[in-house]
């Protein structure tokens, strides 16, 4: 591999391993649709279909019967590279990346006993595919990079007494790394666990509590040379800490919130921590349609200096609306669209020749369908 590269994908694979919903640099895939409509706010208390494992294994305890949820998500990002002075370099100025992609999820949770419940998780977190036009000026310091994931997350989650559940989980994680110009792959699997607690205060409002740990890989092209990667090429991600709140506040309306926190600075590669904070609330015409909105604030562990033409993410706002129809009790059908928004990301990279130099205008946009039944 080229020597610039090395960085690159160490700084991307550390940023990829972490398990959103701390932030993920935008290639968040999204995990559920009901979730999307509100922008994943109260994620760790809102209880309503299977999929809360993926965000808070306690939730489990919180749900009626046997539930099953297929999730399909699909986002579109797009980036396009606005020349600022580079020098030494030829083609053309405005560089158009992005990328398209449609993944499946799937959930399932069943009560065996009065307190004691289990579920299963099967879902892709997060993938990285983008591109540049060939011509484009930095192509010479740019090499394609494709990334994928695929986790496996069994949970376990028992009802202490009417007001806390406790959840636990484990989490197998398979990546794969694909840099297309040179031909190489590369590929790692790690354990994690997730742990989280609800607190019941009264039927109209509950706190959520989780915590996903950080994931140790191996990487063998990765050079122990690079603070954090020992001499087999092994590093660990951070884990993420979330708290949430649900509340019902009167017959129609429901409101929700969120933060999310990753210690980032606890490695040497990053300068800044990353956090994640969300709101939004829903609103149920009757006895069939809700509807929901929802608003978050990502805050990105990459600064300017580490910013990279492979992955030209920074802070980001999420503005999500979302929708449910409610066929029974046992059955529902939720739609989610988020529009993520970024403040012109900078980028300045010196190669020790050729200088990459310029701003992107980015936008990134999310859409979900699940279906949750039960039985």
């Amino acid at each position: 591999m080229p020597a610039q590269l090395k960085p690159s994908l160490l700084l991307l694979l550390m940023t990829l391993a972490l398990a959103a919903p701390a932030n993920a640099s935008g290639l968040d895939a999204g995990k559920n649709a009901s979730g999307l409509g509100v922008a994943y706010a109260g994620a760790a208390a809102v209880a309503d279909n299977a999929s809360v494992l993926r965000y808070n294994p306690a939730g489990l305890t919180l749900l009626e019967g046997t539930l099953f949820s297929p999730v399909a998500t699909g986002r579109r990002h797009r980036y396009s590279f606005n020349d600022r002075e580079s020098a030494g370099l030829a083609g053309d100025e405005s560089g158009q990346a992005g990328q398209r992609q449609t993944l499946p999820h799937a959930y399932l949770a069943w009560p065996i006993s009065d307190a004691w419940s289990l579920g299963l998780g099967i879902y892709s977190p997060y993938s990285l595919d983008p591109g540049y036009n060939d011509n484009w000026l930095g192509r010479n310091q740019f090499v394609r990079t494709e990334f994928d994931s695929l986790n496996f997350n069994p949970a376990i989650a028992y009802r202490v007494s009417d007001r806390l559940s406790l959840g636990f989980g484990l989490d197998y994680r398979k990546i794969r790394l694909k840099v297309a110009q040179e031909g190489a792959r590369d590929s790692d699997s790690a354990w994690g666990w997730d742990a989280g607690a609800i607190l019941t205060l009264s039927p109209s409002m509950r706190l959520g509590l989780a915590y996903q740990s950080g994931m140790k890989y191996c990487s063998p092209a990765l050079p122990s040379a690079f603070p954090g990667v020992n001499d087999y090429g092994r590093f660990r991600t951070p884990g993420v800490l979330s708290f949430s709140v649900w509340q019902q506040i009167s017959e129609n309306w429901e409101a929700m919130g969120d933060f999310s926190y990753a210690r980032w600075r606890s490695m040497d590669e990053y300068d800044r921590d990353s956090w994640r904070l969300s709101w939004g609330a829903a609103y149920a015409w009757n006895n069939h349609w809700k509807t929901r909105f929802g608003l978050a604030y990502d805050r990105s562990p990459i600064t300017d200096s580490q910013r990279l033409a492979l992955l030209p993410n920074s802070h980001r706002l999420w503005f999500s609306l979302g929708a449910q129809y409610r066929f029974g009790k046992a059955s529902a059908l939720d739609f989610g669209y988020a529009y993520q928004w970024a403040k012109k990301p900078r980028l300045d990279y010196d190669s020790g020749g050729p200088r990459l130099r310029g701003d992107y205008n980015t936008n990134g946009h999310i859409l979900g369908i699940q279906y949750s039944q039960g039985f």
